[in-house]
């Protein structure tokens, strides 16, 4: 008997009136994960279509591989050069992962750079899967609901926004948080308000700063300290007033190139530009994500930036960031193809597309910019927006009515 005629057989007792109905949500994800759903609409007042919820989910995921792998693989070369320069070490579990899989600490070696990586990666995602994992079975089996696919995107787009270095008990946290206050509390998948991932990002930032920023926790290596290019910028601004911001990051050793293939510190999935850009043409192929908001928040984004740039600063050098490098920079790119694009919480018409993303482009700069304290603008920018998105598409809508009566006065 093969698996599928095995879950078959064993479907009435998960059922209602079953021996074991109270665990039917977990078959159902267990049968639905493995297999294609048995249960399809049959009537003639649908309209069928290949794609569904579970397909959307794995295209998603798909789409993030290429920014997984370069991230894991920049985690791994940040720690494996500092080894190399004898200025920090690998100690625990994290060296004898790389040890078990006959690794070393080559920076020249691709295979010990992405061993290393995923030697810190593996843990934060597996924890951020079993936690969430675990609220959303509960929720499922108190409502009664089946578990939804997407908390699959959910988890690894947590753990890609996070610095290598997180406590795991801290990211237990920020899953909680995210996937119980910011969706579950409000009706679970299709009714969260904000994108679940970055909700429990932000809280982890502003409840635990000392591990979530700062030039400390970018590099998987003990007293190791290395900005990324935004902190490099801002902190230009406090110490070098008469030098341009660009300048700065670049004396830091990092060229645009660097920031655009991801050679440089930042959070584990972020970095790369370059994979984010492979990972945005696969879901914009597939028509999984939205084309409108990326190209307004990118339009937004640079006018914004440009405008910055004419108007000038003698003693904020961030005005002089030009639009390419706040693309490279920070999580800009990853969060406006992955996070903004959630169908969720972002705008529902497409006019309001337009102005969502172009929202989101405008703050990033202007937190950027104007907000020393927070240099990454992206998470805050995506988060008020989402906020923003039931009142811009409920505009978009009036206009649209009162546009229609005025036709049939006329």
């Amino acid at each position: 008997m093969d698996l599928k005629a095995f879950l078959a057989q064993h479907r009435p007792k998960f059922s209602a009136g079953g021996k074991y109905h109270y665990l039917g949500a977990l078959y159902e994800a267990t049968e639905g994960f493995l297999y294609t759903a048995g249960r399809v609409n049959t009537g003639l007042t649908h309209i069928r279509d290949a794609i569904s919820l579970k397909r959307v989910m794995i295209i998603v995921c798909i789409a993030a591989l290429p920014a997984l792998l370069a991230g894991v693989y920049n985690v791994g070369w940040q720690a494996n050069q500092a080894i190399a320069a004898g200025v920090g070490s690998i100690e625990g579990w994290h060296n004898l992962f790389v040890q078990l899989l006959f690794a070393g600490h080559d920076p020249a070696s691709v295979w010990d750079n992405l061993v290393l990586g995923l030697a810190y990666f593996l843990p934060v995602y597996l924890v951020t899967l079993a936690v969430g994992g675990f609220w959303e079975v509960l929720f499922a089996q108190v409502r009664g609901r089946e578990i939804n696919e997407g908390f699959l995107v959910t988890s690894l787009l947590f753990a890609l926004i996070l610095p290598p270095t997180i406590p795991l008990w801290q990211v237990a946290l920020g899953i909680s948080f995210g996937v119980v206050i910011a969706k579950e509390v409000f009706g679970g998948t299709g009714y969260n308000f904000v994108n679940p991932a970055l909700a429990g990002r932000a809280f982890l930032y502003f409840a635990y700063p000392a591990q979530n920023s700062g030039d400390a926790v970018w590099v998987a290596v003990d007293a190791v300290s290395s900005a990324t290019p935004l902190s490099v910028a801002v902190k230009a601004g406090q110490e070098l007033s008469d030098s341009a911001a660009i300048a700065a990051i670049e004396a830091s050793g990092i060229s645009w190139w660097d920031a655009f293939i991801g050679n440089l510190p930042g959070s584990m999935g972020e970095t790369s530009a370059l994979a984010i850009l492979f990972g945005a043409i696969i879901l914009l192929y597939t028509r999984v994500a939205s084309w409108r908001i990326m190209l307004s928040g990118l339009i937004g984004m640079t006018l914004f930036a440009t405008l910055c740039n004419l108007i000038g600063s003698e003693t904020n050098p961030m005005f002089a960031i030009s639009a390419h490098w706040h693309l490279v920079v920070g999580g800009f790119a990853f969060g406006l193809v992955f996070m903004a694009t959630d169908p969720v919480s972002a705008a529902m018409t497409n006019l309001g597309k337009w102005f969502y993303g172009a929202l989101i482009g405008v703050m990033v700069v202007l937190i950027r910019v104007h907000n020393p304290a927070y240099p990454e603008g992206t998470m805050l920018a995506i988060l008020f927006a989402n906020l923003m998105a039931p009142l811009i598409d409920y505009c978009v809508v009036r206009v649209n009515i009162s546009r229609r009566r005025r036709r049939s006065a006329g």
